[in-house]
């Protein structure tokens, strides 16, 4: 991962030199842009049953074309807190009263998250209607790639023999599956570097199957085919490759 992000660097700055000195101020510009990206989702379909709302972060690569089209590719980290049914996923090892007894005798301490990741290529046209200048404005995005999401158990103490293992993945859900994004926003590029961002409503389509044999809370193979939804807000810090114009100096 690491020799990856490092090549898309030194690419960046490779195409940054061949473009020479630009001014976005007069004129639509090709450059390319690494980012950094927040989304607040809200899950729909299957796995609204089973999580609440959740976040995203991570980041991608987006080259913006002389003639405003877009293209990029990105990568996130999901994560939430709010797990649904928790009492019904360690049923089968649980007491009549909800409780988990750990190797010791004691009441495990038992917290349960939601956790997942996403990969996307995706492509866009940007509309110059309204921004200070011609490489402002607003985006519409669409592209393919791959979700996975689970629920993740945590035991700080690790004192809990019925999670150790792979008796953990029997009850963590884990699923994963193509999936489509969309977004409608609005793309903001200033003369400054630090000061360029965009703002956009994203809905995410997805088609995942499980990644487990059984669930052990079901005592059943997991064969179900789940339709999910994410609709979120995001939010995107760009930092554009590109070698501003020179200011005029005059002299007298």
């Amino acid at each position: 991962m690491i020799k990856r992000i490092l090549a898309i660097v030194v690419i960046s700055c490779v195409v940054a030199t061949a473009l020479g000195q630009v001014s976005i101020r007069d004129s639509s510009i090709t450059t390319p842009m690494i980012y950094a990206t927040y989304s607040y989702q809200f899950p729909g379909g299957d796995l609204a049953s089973r999580f609440g709302s959740n976040s995203s972060i991570g980041g991608g690569f987006l080259i913006k074309t002389r003639s405003n089209w877009l293209f990029a590719a990105e990568g996130n980290f999901q994560f939430g807190s709010t797990v649904k049914n928790e009492d019904s996923l360690l049923v089968t090892i649980s007491t009549p009263e909800g409780y988990i007894i750990d190797a010791n005798g004691r009441i495990a301490d038992i917290i349960l998250y939601e956790r997942g990741f996403s990969f996307f290529g995706m492509f866009g046209k940007l509309f110059p209607w309204v921004g200070p200048n011609p490489n402002s404005g607003f985006t519409l995005m669409a592209g393919g790639g791959y979700i996975q999401n689970k629920i993740r158990i945590l035991n700080p103490d690790n004192t809990a023999p019925q999670l150790w293992g792979d008796y953990k993945k029997g009850y963590d859900k884990l699923n994963g599956g193509f999936a489509l994004s969309g977004s409608i926003g609005y793309l903001f590029m200033s003369s400054s570097r630090l000061l360029n961002f965009s703002l956009a409503f994203e809905f995410i389509q997805a088609w995942t199957t499980s990644k487990r044999d059984v669930g052990f809370d079901t005592g059943k193979p997991d064969q179900k085919n789940l339709s999910s939804q994410f609709y979120g807000i995001k939010v995107t810090w760009n930092i554009p490759v590109y070698r501003r114009t020179p200011k005029e100096y005059y002299l007298y």
